[in-house]
């Protein structure tokens, strides 16, 4: 099982996330409700996507909070799996919906190494 299927499986039972694979590349898709391209901030670095975000949110006129559940911030790191391109990645976010998109290297072809006698 891949480092970053693992990763995203210990995420907080409050955030739900995606991981699909395709040919050329990765896309995790991740629900951030209240976030936007604004609040949220992805990095690479090492070997690892960081993604952290925030929300708005706003106490209405007459209330306070006795019980607050919903996490204003988020910070995650995940790793790269070895055939990810991080430094090409790209990201959309609409509506709270993150989606991250990792491109794959493509598999290397089979070569065969000359041997020599000594």
């Amino acid at each position: 099982m891949s480092a970053l299927r693992e990763a995203l499986r210990e995420l907080p039972e409050a955030v739900f996330a995606d991981l699909l694979e395709g040919d050329e590349a990765y896309l995790v898709v991740i629900d951030l409700p209240g976030a936007t391209g604004e609040t949220t901030e992805i990095t690479t670095e090492n070997r690892r996507i960081r993604i952290e975000t925030r929300r708005e949110k706003s106490v209405p006129a007459g209330f306070e909070y006795r019980r607050e559940d919903r996490s204003l911030f988020l910070d995650l790191e995940l790793p790269l799996p070895p055939d990810a391109i991080g430094e090409d990645a790209h990201a959309t976010i609409d509506r709270g919906v993150l989606e991250l998109e990792v491109p794959r290297r493509p598999p290397t072809e089979e070569t065969t190494i000359p041997i020599e006698d000594a």
